[in-house]
């Protein structure tokens, strides 16, 4: 049974720093893609970067890149995704997926499985 933990959300001012972690059990992430996709309220769920079999091919947000950065850590079965400078346009519920199947694509619907999402708020 595949099951996705993610941790690390809270509550950060607007220029900071969160790490989030993703835990895998059931699977190893080693040569899976992987993603972290996040959603505001009233807005459409979205990825924010993905991993795939080979960690050099890796996905990020064209408007995230330079701030946000994802990794894969195979003896921990983890990836995180390190946040910096964060905006309050980064607040949403964050969540990680996989699929044992996919060799590319950052999109939601490609994903099958899902952890159960970390809150994010970016206030002051």
């Amino acid at each position: 049974q595949v099951q996705l933990v993610e941790s690390g959300g809270g509550l950060v001012q607007p220029g900071g720093s969160l790490r989030l972690s993703c835990v895998a059990s059931g699977f190893t992430f080693d040569y899976y893609a992987v993603g972290w996709f996040r959603q505001a309220p009233g807005k459409e769920r979205g990825g924010v970067s993905c991993l795939f079999e080979s960690d050099d091919d890796t996905y990020v947000a064209d408007s995230l890149k330079g701030r946000f950065t994802m990794s894969r850590d195979a003896d921990k079965n983890t990836v995180y995704l390190q946040m910096n400078n964060l905006k309050p346009a980064d607040a949403a519920v964050y969540y990680c997926a996989t699929d044992r199947s996919l060799a590319y694509g950052c999109i939601d619907r490609l994903y099958e499985y899902w952890g159960q999402g970390t809150q994010v708020t970016v206030s002051s």
